[in-house]
């Protein structure tokens, strides 16, 4: 049904998540890839990744998961620490997390990255720091790092809410940021995208591409698509879904068709989280130059404030303006009114 999508377009990367794909077996795994083989060029294949619960991987799964095409697998750690474990009500506890890594690597799964969280109650900064240590420890190329979020209708946020657990504390989420930034580069990590984190040649090319506007197709329940230019995004609803493609042999989703102002504030915002920064002459290129302007403009209160460089054509976050990315984001963004009067 979606073989059309990216009209041809070679595809470079295959990522299996979020949900809980290492639920899959091998078999499994691969009449997926027979599927997409015989319906997209895949010449380009650089990178097939699966996410994996460490309770999920263990020796047997791990050989099996050789038989397939994934060659990357990201593991959800969030913590060495039982008691953020325990907070987070993950399934897993520290040590699986640590064999889950290391039987991994003993299976043959050397480009591994994991996810850790912090900004935790009851996180230290020395628990941190070992925390980040660990990567190193374990010769893990790659890592993303998050703030804790609490989303409504979880757990986490029924519990907090009951004052059963501890809220979150932004500034302590922020001074861990700090620290992050600091013990990666200590440790050779380039921090080339705001949550990301790798050594030299280990980017996600996956989610590099995201950050860099090449189309993607999502498939399954509430998976989200980008041809360029209009984004789509699957009902969320799984029996709804499934029903729709079995029985009545249609997809159901939503549909935006962004606006040129739109895609270039999505530039902004995704481009200027990442090291190659935000780039002035491709807003000229495709918006104008009075737009390029508008947004040089703006930047410069930021460049004031250290929080902003400007190389040539290019902004750049500092390491104090990272702190501040969805805030300077904003303050740069062109509105319709503003893009439209540029243009005349």
């Amino acid at each position: 049904m979606q073989k059309n999508y990216l009209n041809q377009l070679p595809i470079e990367t295959i990522y299996f998540g979020g949900g809980t794909p290492s639920l899959l077996s091998a078999d499994e795994i691969n009449r997926l890839f027979d599927t997409i083989f015989k319906n997209f060029p895949h010449q380009n294949l650089k990178e097939c990744t699966l996410e994996a619960n460490p309770d999920d991987l263990n020796k047997t799964y791990l050989n099996s998961l050789r038989t397939t095409p994934i060659n990357r697998l990201s593991i959800g750690v969030q913590s060495f620490k039982e008691a953020d474990l325990m907070y987070m009500n993950r399934a897993h506890n520290a040590q699986q997390a640590d064999y889950a890594i290391k039987a991994a690597q003993d299976a043959g799964f050397t480009n591994l990255t994991i996810d850790l969280i912090y900004g935790t109650p009851g996180l230290t900064e020395a628990e941190w720091k070992y925390n980040l240590s660990q990567v190193k420890n374990l010769q893990i190329p790659h890592f993303s790092a998050y703030a804790l979020t609490v989303e409504e209708g979880t757990v986490l946020h029924h519990a907090i809410h009951k004052k059963q657990a501890k809220p979150v504390d932004q500034e302590q989420a922020a001074q861990q940021f700090e620290i992050l930034m600091e013990q990666a580069e200590a440790m050779g990590f380039e921090h080339y995208e705001i949550s990301n984190l790798a050594l030299k040649n280990h980017y996600a090319v996956h989610n590099t591409n995201y950050w860099k506007g090449v189309p993607y197709l999502g498939i399954g329940p509430s998976a989200h698509s980008f041809d360029g230019k209009n984004r789509r995004w699957n009902i969320a609803n799984n029996a709804l879904y499934t029903k729709n493609i079995l029985h009545d042999h249609r997809l159901l989703y939503e549909e935006e068709r962004l606006t040129p102002v739109q895609r270039l504030n999505e530039y902004i915002m995704t481009s200027l989280r990442t090291l190659w920064g935000c780039d002035l002459n491709k807003i000229e290129q495709e918006y104008g130059l009075d737009a390029a302007r508008s947004v040089e403009k703006s930047s410069h209160l930021f460049q004031e404030k250290n929080w902003i460089i400007q190389k040539e054509r290019l902004l750049l976050l500092t390491p104090s303006g990272k702190l501040f990315a969805d805030r300077i984001a904003g303050e740069l963004f062109l509105t319709e009114e503003s893009l439209s009067f540029l243009r005349k």
